[in-house]
């Protein structure tokens, strides 16, 4: 059996991950140290003989026994309230934390593959972006911790391939939703659908006329995982190239949940991208991917499983 570390297993995407290697045969060591990740969302992996969990903090030195064929790193918070709220943990995670990685798969001879984001794109001035754009990003303002970690981690990525000969991929993820998302991460997804499904106002940064692309998690995980087999070193994009405003999103999400939610707009946050959206061409050519799954259907399993988390809150459990 081929085996795999994951990084940030225990989080919304890693777990995800941890769940689709084991259907293809790959077992599974889970690293995370809890900061963003859930036990809970692993917890249906743990007692299974193909996966095990290793309460570690990646920005220290990692030490697994045993061989291991790939290595993917998805350490990182990566929401804006959480890595505003731990700028410096998002930066030694994206740079001691990827050191400490690529250096497990260089001793391991591993396959690794880095979580990048269409963050390293900044507030594009390119739209859609393709994977040769170099961003617009601002390092000094709030988000540059996130952006920044990121972008030095693909940059030492590929100074590990070039210099190491490392088997190394890395993907950009546009953004993404699905169940196991946070709650309270701040993100538009969860925050939509819980006020929503209270009938609280939708919170709308600015007009509500920057846009988003949005890609059902299950898409994603199908993505990564062609890529990771694949034989492509360069970053490739991996995300629904169907855009639409957050206002228009918003008024999709009041119509799927019936709610009478009126909207409510705030100020916009320093530096938050005006557009986003994927050129996935690199997608399409070189993994015969795109995303399957309709804006729909996946929201309608994220707002089920929302509302299983507000009847659990309600009827004494741990949301």
């Amino acid at each position: 059996m081929k085996r795999a570390v994951v990084t940030g297993g225990a989080g919304f995407l890693g777990s995800h991950l941890c769940e689709r290697l084991i259907a293809e045969g790959i077992g599974v060591a889970c690293v995370d140290n809890l900061i963003t990740g859930k036990r809970e969302n692993i917890a249906h992996l743990e007692g299974r003989a193909d996966f095990e969990f290793l309460l570690h903090d990646v920005s220290r030195p990692i030490e697994i026994p045993g061989p291991v064929d790939y290595v993917l790193h998805f350490a990182s918070p990566a929401s804006p309230i959480d890595y505003l709220e731990l700028p410096i943990q998002t930066l030694k995670v994206g740079s001691l934390g990827t050191h400490n990685s690529l250096g497990l798969a260089k001793a391991k001879r591993a396959r690794y593959l880095l979580a990048s984001t269409s963050e390293v794109y900044g507030d594009p001035l390119v739209h859609p972006q393709p994977e040769s754009y170099w961003g617009n990003v601002n390092p000094v303002g709030p988000r540059g911790v996130y952006d920044e970690a990121k972008r030095f981690a693909e940059a030492m990525t590929m100074a590990y391939h070039r210099v190491h000969g490392l088997e190394t991929r890395i993907v950009r993820i546009f953004n993404t939703y699905g169940p196991r998302m946070r709650p309270r991460d701040g993100r538009v997804v969860p925050a939509f659908i819980q006020q929503a499904l209270a009938g609280e106002p939708l919170t709308v940064f600015g007009d509500g006329g920057q846009t988003r692309s949005f890609c059902y998690v299950d898409d994603l995980i199908e993505g990564i995982y062609r890529l990771l087999l694949s034989a492509e070193s360069q970053p490739v994009n991996i995300g629904n190239p169907h855009e639409m405003t957050i206002l228009e999103f918003a008024e999709r999400i009041r119509a799927l949940i019936g709610s009478p939610s009126p909207i409510e707009r705030r100020p916009l946050p320093e530096d938050d991208p005006k557009t986003r959206q994927p050129d996935i061409t690199r997608a399409r050519a070189l993994l015969g991917w795109e995303p399957r799954v309709p804006l729909e259907t996946g929201l309608a399993r994220t707002i089920e499983y929302f509302r299983n988390l507000a009847a659990t809150s309600r009827a004494g459990g741990q949301p």
